[in-house]
């Protein structure tokens, strides 16, 4: 593709007579004429030299006569300008390679990504504009190398994704800290994907800068800002229809009846349904008495409707420049005749105001409301539910059906019939930030910020009884309807619980920057910077019931019996000292220190402070004499290292103190010993409150500590078209807080603190390419990203005297340890029991009967029980993630694609089924009979009755599913429309779309999506979606 150097020399300047020691200036920007900061300009053959600010601009004094102008910048193209009779010179330098002179923000502060000497990427938030993803973080999934969002539930306002920056990394809080805007811990999950600018990962110790709180990895978020040009205004709306991605085949009332059957076969008990009843319900023939009731299709939508409206203005002047926009996003859950849903309204104002010519404002204001409204029972039964058995009905016409467990008929209870869950949250995060930069110090600028951030929540459970009509079976009135004779209620009273949050929190935070260039090779710049961040938190909830009206849901309504009242408050606070030194000699060696002097109030006094560095190297060999002579086609390739310290502090709070609570299970109900003995009771009949140690305290409790490494490289070529990057990674996390009950008995009877005990490591290797090109009219760009990580516990408290085959250490992490040790313990399946010849041949639990799955005899005691289950190399996480990026283009045409996938994870497959609810058709096709001995599956039973399939034995390996797969997650068709045809209405351009999420899935799963954790887990949603854009 052909290119052409742009120079530009603004105004005309002034023309002045020649002479030496005249003063020149200008700004420096890239060809989209965006500032750049740090450009070296220089008088050639001179140590006469500067660099540009963060507005671009520069200054060079005493130029003397027939002087030529350098301006230079690593990864772009070197201009010569004869400074002749002007004094002012504006340049914009094209780059050499693409995408070197981007801005890349870092941590209080940006760079160009030409100087990045750390493991980190970034994204323009335009890029994600292409995915009608209700949740910000849903978007994040495929577009990084090693970063893993994992969406386990499609829940309208509950879809958070769960990020992952290079696999799992600790046996405890894995998550990564969130920057938005410069403060760190706000949310993005409910971010406005159209206000966000760019998005950047930090995976390596370059997030040392974030200390205590960055082990896990940063990602930073920008959201837009005013640009200099007239007003420009964005209206985006787009209406979808969601539906599961995954819809389980279930079993119908016929093929459960003989499922049943089967099930009172195996236990010898006379079948419970005849062969008649068998082809009633085949037949339908008698809905009532023999009904075959589809729950998924009666209980679940097939489509729910989603809406999306976004409104912006952007623009400004010298002065002034601004961003203001508007969102609203609104979405129904997939119930029939459900209340669930949830409703987003959101606001924005960025402006950035210059006051003087040293002095530059910011204001930023964003608010948003959120609401969620739900049905009483809790999603997940409702999902149980409505997996349940097919010969039951759910309607005697309009009367619904009784005879469930609880009261729970899931086409009731998924209704505002039972009352009603309101959850309304508001957030406002503000920001005013000041620059000033130091006259008579070229280079040095001074930045304040203050941020106050404030949440509340306020939610309301209002639970009613409904009703529930049963038949006896046989009366029909004339029209063939049941004749309902009797009422049961789900909740016996009604019952209010309402509970109210407020949290605030405020950030102060001081840098001095100064960047200047010595000598024309030596640039220099430097940081350091002062934050102390205080929040708090509320809360109160009451409870009430015995309402004497249904019509009346407030507390003062409800009856004195059985209320309750609490509240609590907590307070936090942090200081930090934090600063950044880059070096670099003629843009080819670079070289970055960071540190972070780290104070939170979490841990005790004396270990409250701490200190994580970090450095960096990197060296540009293709700005090498050697290289650009022997290996000029490779545009650019640069080497970087690093090593670093970085903490992990997301703890519970004052684990040093010991903590004290009241045992309110009592309430001196003298007559039972059960109820009386926690409560202490004066005179007889005056009742106090149990007052117990809840935890013994740890006085040296501090941060997990991580000390990560990271090598890798850039590549581009093909004059910029081809761009490569390949990172290996090792880290080393110690001080991990876990529980020293393995090797102190549980006899002893103590409930013992964590200590700062355990310690793993995590390694693998990341890559990311890209490539992009044109044929004519026809544009293509293709990106292909992904990552490795394999994790291995190297200490974890363990009784010495237990088999290596069921040590956590030397296993793949898994966070689930804390608190439970036999996490990730399964018996091996290894087939089936063909019959009574395989019972005699291998050991078997007690009771074992044909048909049941066979557990493999892992010590060879010839005995089936605890010692032989064995520690699994897998967990939930991923270790294989990637994504393939398509961009196409045509004239007005364009085409987004995006792949995603993952590898390595498992989720265990359960369902209720038996007469506790249906079968999947997944686990009866093929399943063992007496017909059928040499199945792969094993035979019918009742959930959690046989010791294959219940949690007192413990899981085996036979439910732990493989969870690899591959999807479509998004894709955008779109259309220009030709201005022609609405320019009239002063419609600077309209675009058409058709998008889509989550389109397809390749896995072996077919009952649950491979992202969810169970069957009974809020179903992942394809969308598919029309939009359409407009800019005015």
């Amino acid at each position: 593709m052909e290119k052409s150097i742009i120079l530009s020399t603004g105004s005309p300047g002034v023309t002045t007579s020649q002479q030496s020691g005249k003063t020149i200036s200008g700004i420096v920007t890239d060809i989209n004429n965006e500032p750049i900061i740090g450009a070296n300009v220089s008088v050639k053959g001179t140590t006469i030299g500067t660099i540009t600010n963060a507005d671009g601009h520069y200054t060079l004094s005493a130029i003397p006569e027939k002087a030529i102008l350098v301006f230079s910048f690593v990864g772009m193209k070197t201009q010569e300008v004869p400074a002749g009779n002007k004094t002012t010179f504006n340049i914009a330098l094209e780059e050499t390679a693409i995408g070197l002179g981007e801005v890349v923000a870092i941590g209080y502060g940006t760079t160009k990504k030409a100087t990045i000497t750390g493991s980190i990427a970034s994204m323009k938030g335009d890029k994600l504009k292409s995915i009608p993803a209700n949740n910000f973080t849903n978007a994040l999934a495929g577009k990084f190398a090693g970063l893993t969002a994992v969406t386990t539930s499609g829940q309208p306002g509950s879809d958070n994704s769960t990020l992952r920056i290079r696999g799992s990394n600790t046996l405890g809080d894995n998550n990564p800290l969130v920057v938005v805007d410069g403060i760190a811990g706000r949310d993005m999950n409910r971010l406005n994907p159209a206000d966000v600018e760019s998005i950047t990962v930090l995976k390596d110790a370059s997030a040392a800068i974030y200390g205590a709180q960055a082990a896990n990895g940063v990602i930073l978020v920008t959201t837009k800002r005013g640009i200099i040009g007239k007003p420009v205004i964005n209206v985006n709306v787009r209406q979808g229809w969601a539906t599961p991605t995954i819809v389980p085949e279930w079993a119908d009332a016929a093929t459960y009846a003989q499922a049943l059957n089967e099930i009172d076969l195996y236990a010898n008990r006379q079948p419970r349904y005849t062969d008649e009843d068998i082809k009633l319900f085949a037949d339908g023939s008698d809905p009532w008495g023999h009904p075959n009731t589809d729950w998924y299709d009666l209980v679940f939508k097939k489509f729910t409707p989603q809406t999306y409206v976004d409104a912006s203005l952007r623009g400004g002047s010298e002065r002034v420049k601004y961003f203001v926009s508007a969102g609203f996003n609104y979405q129904k859950g997939i119930f029939q005749r459900s209340a669930n849903s949830y409703r987003q309204m959101d606001i924005r104002s960025n402006l950035d105001a210059k006051v003087t010519k040293y002095i530059n404002l910011g204001i930023d204001l964003a608010a948003r409301q959120e609401n969620r409204n739900n049905s009483t029972a809790a999603l997940s039964e409702l999902l149980r539910y409505g997996m349940g058995r097919p010969n039951r009905v759910a309607f005697y016409g309009e009367y619904p059906a009784s005879g469930y467990e609880g009261g729970m008929n899931p086409a009731v209870v998924a209704t505002n019939a039972t009352g009603y869950d309101r959850n309304i949250s508001y957030i406002l995060t503000s920001n005013i930030k000041l620059d000033i930069t130091i006259p008579g110090i070229e280079g040095l600028t001074v930045t304040g910020n203050v941020a106050f951030d404030k949440f509340i929540r306020n939610q309301k459970t209002w639970k009613t009884p409904w009703t529930l009509y049963s038949w006896d079976g046989k009366t029909l009135d004339s029209n063939n309807m049941p004749v309902v004779s009797g009422a049961s209620s789900g909740y016996s009273s009604p019952s209010l619980n309402q509970y109210m949050q407020d949290d605030h929190g405020l950030t102060l935070n001081a840098l001095v920057n100064y960047s200047h260039t010595f000598a024309q090779t030596h640039g220099l710049k430097a940081m350091i910077g002062f934050e102390r961040k205080t929040g708090e938190s509320m809360n109160f909830s009451a409870y009430r019931t015995y309402f004497a009206s249904t019509l009346i849901d407030e507390l003062f309504a409800g009856g004195d019996l059985d209320k309750t009242n609490t509240g609590s408050a907590s307070h936090d606070a942090r200081i930090n000292y934090f600063g950044r030194f880059n070096y670099d000699y003629s843009s080819k060696y670079l070289v970055e220190f960071v540190f972070r002097y780290d104070g939170s109030y979490i841990f005790p006094k004396g270990k409250q402070y701490g200190f994580f560095p970090s450095v960096s190297l990197g060296w540009v060999i293709s700005e090498e004499n050697f290289w650009k002579e022997k290996l000029a086609f490779i545009n650019s390739f640069k080497l970087r290292g690093s090593w670093g310290q970085t903490g992990n502090d997301r703890v519970s709070p004052y684990q040093y103190l010991a903590s004290y609570g009241f045992d309110n299970s009592a309430r001196g109900d003298k007559s039972s010993p059960k109820d009386s003995q926690n409560t202490t009771v004066f005179d007889g009949n005056t009742e106090a409150k149990f007052l117990k140690e809840l935890r013994i305290p740890n006085p040296s409790i501090t941060w997990e500590v991580a000390n990560q490494s990271n090598v890798g490289f850039d590549l581009q070529t093909l004059n910029g078209s081809l761009r490569i990057s390949v990172d290996y990674f090792h880290n080393i996390r110690s001080n991990i807080l876990c529980y020293r009950n393995a090797s102190i008995p549980a006899t002893a009877g103590l409930t013992l603190p964590r200590e700062n005990i355990g310690k793993v490591k995590n390694q693998g290797f990341e890559f990311d390419i890209a490539y992009n090109n044109n044929i004519g009219d026809f544009t293509y760009q293709i990106g292909l990203n992904g990552g490795f990580s394999k994790s291995k516990i190297i200490f974890w408290d363990e009784s010495p005297n237990i088999p290596d085959y069921q040590r956590a250490t030397g296993k793949p992490i898994n966070p689930s340890l804390i608190g439970d040790n036999s996490a990730g313990l399964y018996y091996e399946a290894i087939g089936i029991f063909k019959d009574e010849a395989d019972l005699e041949r291998y050991p078997h639990w007690q009771g074992a009967k044909p048909g049941d799955i066979i557990f493999r005899d892992v010590n060879g005691d010839n005995k089936i029980d605890g010692l032989d289950r064995v520690r699994s190399d897998k967990t939930n996480i991923p270790t294989l993630t990637g994504g393939l990026n398509i961009d196409l283009g045509y004239k007005d045409f364009y085409l987004t694609i995006g792949f995603q996938g993952a590898a390595g994870a498992t989720r265990y497959h359960e369902v209720e089924s038996g007469e506790a609810g249906n079968f999947s058709m997944e686990d009866l096709e093929g399943r063992w009979t007496p017909t059928n001995t040499n199945a792969s599956k094993p035979r019918v039973g009742n959930y959690r009755s046989e010791y294959w399939n219940q949690t007192q034995t413990g899981p085996n390996t036979y439910w732990n599913r493989k969870s690899d797969y591959i999807r479509l997650k998004n894709l955008e068709l779109g259309y220009n429309m030709p201005q022609k045809l609405y320019s009239k209405l002063g419609i600077e351009s309209t675009r058409i779309y058709f998008s889509g999420m989550n389109l397809f899935t390749i896995c072996g799963m077919k009952t649950f999506d491979p992202e969810t954790t169970s069957a009974v887990a809020y179903p992942l949603n394809k969308i598919y979606s029309i939009g359409l854009a407009l800019t005015f």
